[in-house]
């Protein structure tokens, strides 16, 4: 038998809100929610997202470990061509 009065009391109609207002509602077990982001002002959701990565990760992290020149005469580990 499940025990009584242990559980936290459910909000099936719980406010969401941002800036606020109210942005949804959902079930929660508190009355209200203030949150900062949601998926309706997420750059990610509204795709107004902008790519500040404009170098490659191979060839950010050939430069990071010193594995790559500019003179292109250096091969892996930093050592010279003959």
């Amino acid at each position: 038998m499940a025990k009584s009065d242990i559980h936290p009391q459910w909000y099936p109609e719980a406010k969401v809100y941002c800036n606020g207002q109210v942005v949804m509602t959902i079930g929660s077990t508190k009355p209200e929610l203030h949150v900062d982001v949601w998926s309706g002002n997420h750059p990610f959701y509204t795709g107004t997202q902008k790519m500040i990565d404009t170098e490659g990760r191979v060839e950010r992290f050939l430069r990071k470990y010193g594995m790559s020149s500019s003179s292109g005469e250096e091969g892996a580990g930093g050592k010279k061509k003959k």
